[in-house]
C-alpha cells in the first residue's frame, strides 16, 4: 500500500492510493468465504461448494467489495490521523479509476479529492456596526390599519338596489336547466355591461349573454355551477332573476368585534381597541425590522468572515450527492445561493459553538406556537385556545420538514441575539413602506 498527497492547500487535498494484491487479499478471501457459506449451487450442499468454484462465480464481486472496503478504511484513517474537517465526502477521480483493470489486474490506483472545511474567525466586538431600522406608526397608518381591520371583519347585508361594488344572489334559467341561489359579484361583470345591473332590485328578471357579460371563464363556471370544460358547450343566453342584493358593510366597533379580534373581555372600549391595534402594528413593524436586521447581519458577517472553499469541488459533490436529480447546468445556476447559505450556516455553527449556545426544547415549542398561531391567523382564526395551539405546535415539531424549519429559526434567533448584544447598533428611523420595499427587494 502506498499513499501520497498529490496536492494540498488551504482548500483541497488530493490523495493518491496504490493497492497491491497483498493489501486486499485477506478481505477478498473473507468475502469469498461469506459467498461460499450463503451460496446455493446445484450439485453441492449449501456452504460446501469448492472455493475455486465460488471464486469463479463471485470473484469479481468479492474483489470490488474488498477494494472498496480498503479505500473506505484508508480514507477514514487518513482523515482521523490528520485531524481533518472536510466538506461532504471524498470524491474519486473517475479518469484514474477507469484505468484500473478489474478483470486481469492485481494492482489498483485511486485518486480522491477532499475539500477542507473552512476555518472561520469572526471576533465580533463593539467596533463592528450593523444598521438596525426602527419604525413608528404614523397617525395616518394607524387610521388605515383600523379601517382594514373593520373591512376584514365586515359582512354582507341586504340592500335595496344594485350598486357597482355589490353582490347579487340570483337564479339562472335556460330551457330545462335551472341554477339557483348562486352568487354574482359585480366585480366580475365587464365594465361596459355594468349599467344593465345598476338599480336592479330583488324580483327583477332579464336576459343576459353570460359569455359577453362575464368574460372570465372561471367566473362563469363558478356562477353556473359547472365544470370549466362544460362552459364552452353551453348556449350563452340565460334568463337571470335577482333574489337578493347584498353589499359589504364594514364591522362597527363594539363588543362583538373586540371579541373576534382579541378574545373575550380583553378589550372593552374603542380607546382600548385602538391601543391594542397600535400594539399589534408595533409588533408587525418589529418583525419587519428584525427581518431586515437578519439580512444585514448576514451580509456583514459573510463579508467579515470572507470564507473560501473549493467551489469546483462543491459543485461536483452536489451533483454526485444528488445522484443525478439535477443537471450540472442547474447546479451552476443555483450555486451562488447555495454557497451563500452554506457560508452562513458555517458562521452560525461557529458562533453557536464558541458561545456554548444550544437549542432547547422549550425554545422550539415557543417558535412552533408562533408558527401555529400564524397559520391559524391566515384563515382569520385568532385567539386559539392554548391546548389547541400546543397540540398543533407539537405536530409541527413532529414533521421532519417543519420541525427542521423551526430548529433553524430558533438557532438563527440565538445567533442574531448574540450579534445584537455584541456589535454596535447603528439605529436609523425609516418609514414602514420604505422598509417593506427594502425587504421585498432583499
Amino acid at each position: 500500500m502506498n499513499i501520497k498527497e498529490l496536492k494540498k492547500d488551504d482548500l483541497l487535498i488530493q490523495l493518491e492510493m496504490n493497492f497491491g494484491k497483498e493489501d486486499y487479499a485477506g478481505k477478498k478471501k473473507k468475502a469469498l468465504n461469506k459467498f461460499r457459506r450463503e451460496a446455493d449451487i446445484k450439485g453441492f450442499r449449501k456452504g460446501m461448494a469448492p472455493l475455486s468454484l465460488v471464486e469463479k462465480i463471485h470473484g469479481h464481486g468479492a474483489l470490488v467489495d474488498s477494494v472498496n472496503e480498503l479505500i473506505s478504511e484508508t480514507l477514514n484513517k487518513y482523515i482521523q490521523d490528520n485531524k481533518l474537517a472536510i466538506i461532504g465526502e471524498p470524491l474519486p477521480n473517475e479518469e484514474v479509476e477507469n484505468k484500473n483493470d478489474w478483470s486481469n489486474g492485481e494492482d489498483f490506483t485511486f485518486v480522491f479529492d477532499m475539500a477542507l472545511a473552512p476555518k472561520v474567525e469572526i471576533n465580533l466586538c463593539a467596533e463592528d456596526k450593523i444598521i438596525s431600522y426602527e419604525v413608528s406608526a404614523t397617525a395616518k397608518e394607524k387610521k388605515e390599519y383600523k379601517e382594514n381591520i373593520l373591512k376584514q371583519y365586515g359582512k354582507l347585508e341586504n340592500c335595496e338596489s344594485v350598486k357597482e361594488e355589490d353582490f347579487i344572489v340570483a337564479d339562472f334559467l335556460q330551457g330545462e336547466t335551472r341554477v339557483e341561489n348562486t352568487y354574482v359579484s359585480m366585480k366580475t361583470v365587464k365594465d361596459e355591461d355594468k349599467a344593465m345591473f345598476l338599480g336592479k332590485k330583488a324580483g327583477d328578471s332579464f336576459e343576459i349573454d353570460v359569455v359577453k357579460v362575464f368574460p372570465n371563464e372561471t367566473d362563469r363556471a363558478t356562477m353556473l355551477k359547472l365544470k370549466k370544460e362544460e362552459v364552452a358547450a353551453i348556449a350563452p343566453v340565460w334568463q337571470m332573476t335577482i333574489r337578493e342584493v347584498k353589499n359589504y358593510v364594514d364591522a362597527l366597533p363594539g363588543e362583538e368585534l373586540y371579541t373576534m379580534v382579541f378574545g373575550k373581555d380583553v378589550v372593552k372600549t374603542e380607546e382600548e381597541f385602538d391601543a391594542k391595534l397600535a400594539e399589534r402594528m408595533d409588533n408587525e413593524y418589529k418583525q419587519e425590522s428584525d427581518y431586515r436586521f437578519m439580512l444585514d447581519a448576514r451580509e456583514y458577517l459573510l463579508s467579515k468572515a470572507n470564507i473560501r472553499i473549493s467551489e469546483d469541488f462543491m459543485k461536483r459533490w452536489l451533483f454526485t450527492a444528488n445522484e443525478g436529480k439535477f443537471k450540472m447546468e442547474e447546479i451552476e445556476k443555483e450555486f451562488p445561493m447555495f454557497l451563500k447559505d452554506f457560508c452562513w450556516q458555517t458562521i452560525s455553527g461557529q458562533i453557536m459553538k464558541e458561545q456554548k449556545m444550544e437549542v432547547k426544547k422549550e425554545d422550539l415549542m415557543v417558535q412552533a406556537r408562533k408558527m401555529a398561531a400564524y397559520q391559524f391567523a391566515m384563515y382569520g382564526i385568532n385567539n386559539v385556545p392554548q391546548e389547541h395551539l400546543d397540540k398543533y405546535a407539537e405536530n409541527i415539531l413532529g414533521s421532519e420538514k417543519d420541525g427542521r424549519r423551526v430548529y433553524e429559526k430558533v438557532e438563527e434567533d440565538l445567533v442574531l441575539g448574540y450579534v445584537r448584544s455584541t456589535v454596535t447598533l447603528d439605529k436609523k428611523k425609516i418609514s414602514a413602506d420604505k422598509l417593506r420595499k427594502m425587504n421585498e427587494e432583499k
